[in-house]
């Protein structure tokens, strides 16, 4: 496929994702400046074995008590 500017790519781009996932290589450029390259996510292949960071994760007893008001104020935007 021949390179494609950033704006025939942003125009096209769910079709250009359909044809990535199915293994071409989409290729984006600027004033012949190669930019990026849209491809195929590997497969996984072997699944994630079950346990795997046993006992190296710790989670706080606290874990789903309420958050202390001052951080609350800071997640709605309110500062002092």
């Amino acid at each position: 496929m021949n390179p494609l500017n950033p704006f025939e790519a942003k125009t096209k781009l769910s079709e250009l994702v359909e044809r990535a996932a199915a293994g071409e290589e989409v290729v984006i450029a600027k004033a012949g400046r190669l930019l990026a390259r849209l491809i195929p996510l590997g497969k996984r292949t072997a699944p994630r074995p079950f346990g795997l960071l046993a006992g190296q994760v710790r989670i706080g007893d606290d874990f789903d008590e309420p958050l202390p008001e001052d951080i609350m104020a800071a997640f709605r935007g309110e500062t002092d």
